[in-house]
């Protein structure tokens, strides 16, 4: 007598070789029903599009946390969420206390500011920390999903951001590329600025086709073609204070030929003053180009790769900036200019980077958009010593 695994085994080898069986004989009898009739059409398989089982996790497509356990398969699990609930009702009172003595201190008729800044800063540490252990707030600002509007939402995103690499890149990529200190002595980051411009649809040495609907992000430091920067690009800027500021936005080429000089000078390409950006803001930026426009790269013939920057700087009020002509864009002082109008690169905001080289989209943009003759540089031309000696005889 068989082994119930044997006989299991059996029983489904039994069964498959019945399904063959019946399978060949339909093919059989189809196919000599219809020799008698019209010859036989080949069966053409249709491709079929395969899904992925977990699907698109956003904003637009959000889903709920479940738990990876049932109640009561893992009871040390159960009493770690337990504990989690308990500490956060305790800290929740907590802010609550702390909310009605920052309230009782603003309505004193002169009331301590380094008292309130010292309050306000408990109490959003108080608020994250009632929330940052909950395993469904980590699993959505992981998933994309993250509320802006919430303290310890920012929080973890702005972790991610500064230990998950990304700000590591940024600032490699700046020293790397001698942007510190060519553009200015230092750089201290304090948002998430991401540039998104056309993918590159194909590129056959002589000209380059690109996607006008498709964008992509671009790594700081990578290198882009001419023709993929003609348009200006979708602006990204993640931010973690819950209040709306003001930021002013640069986008500079610090090698731009100086040919009185024989050395670089500074080319603003973009200029937009008083951007509001808050935690909450909608993404990409809008209206951007309403203050000095935007003038695509043109990287010059015979030059090396040109470092193109983009600066989000924070404001402390509202500027009064003049539009500067696409003449007078050459021999830009970003340091004086941030000087002048009291722009502090050590309170924050964001920076980016790419490099460009001449390529066959750069004469439109002289002729189009700059309606000018395009420069063309290289090497001086070394002095030929023996050009006198040249064509003569030489012993004679």
């Amino acid at each position: 007598m068989l082994a119930p695994r044997y006989a299991l085994a059996f029983a489904r080898r039994s069964a498959t070789k019945q399904v063959a069986l019946a399978s060949t004989a339909v093919d059989t009898d189809g196919s000599q029903s219809q020799s008698s009739g019209e010859p036989v059409k080949p069966q053409t398989k249709q491709s079929r599009a395969i899904r992925t089982r977990r699907p698109r996790i956003s904003l637009q497509h959000p889903r709920e946390w479940n738990r990876p356990l049932a109640f009561g398969v893992l009871p040390a699990f159960d009493e770690a969420l337990k504990i989690i609930k308990e500490d956060s009702i305790a800290l929740k009172d907590e802010v609550k206390a702390l909310e009605g003595a920052i309230a009782r201190e603003k309505e004193t008729p002169q009331p301590d500011q380094h008292a309130l800044r010292v309050l306000e800063d408990k109490l959003r540490i108080l608020e994250v920390q009632s929330e940052i252990n909950f395993p469904q707030v980590r699993w959505k600002c992981a998933n994309g999903m993250a509320d802006m509007s919430k303290a310890v939402d920012r929080h973890l995103l702005e972790q991610r951001w500064r230990k998950e690499g990304a700000l590591d890149l940024l600032m490699e990529r700046i020293h790397q590329m001698k942007v510190v200190p060519d553009v200015l002595p230092d750089i201290h980051p304090s948002l998430d600025l991401r540039v998104n411009f056309p993918r590159v649809k194909s590129n056959t040495g002589l000209q380059a086709t690109v996607s006008k609907a498709v964008y992509e992000h671009v790594e700081p430091g990578v290198f882009l073609l001419p023709e993929q920067t003609v348009e200006p690009p979708r602006i990204y800027a993640t931010v973690f204070h819950p209040e709306e500021r003001l930021y002013t936005l640069l986008m500079i080429d610090p090698d731009f030929p100086d040919e009185t000089n024989r050395t670089f000078q500074t080319y603003l390409h973009w200029l937009q003053p008083n951007i509001p950006l808050s935690s909450v803001s909608t993404s990409p930026v809008p209206n951007l180009n309403t203050h000095t426009t935007y003038i695509p790269p043109h990287p010059q013939r015979g030059t090396t790769y040109h470092r193109y920057t983009i600066l989000l700087l924070p404001q402390h009020s509202r500027l009064s900036i003049h539009m500067v002509a696409k003449d007078k864009r050459a021999g830009f002082d970003v340091r004086a200019f941030m000087e002048q109008h009291g722009l502090d690169r050590n309170v924050g905001g964001g920076a980016h980077m790419w490099r460009e080289v001449w390529s066959e989209g750069v004469p439109a943009v002289y002729k189009d958009i700059l309606k000018t003759m395009e420069p063309k540089f290289g090497r001086m031309p070394k002095a030929d010593r023996y050009g006198d000696f040249r064509g003569k005889k030489r012993y004679v």
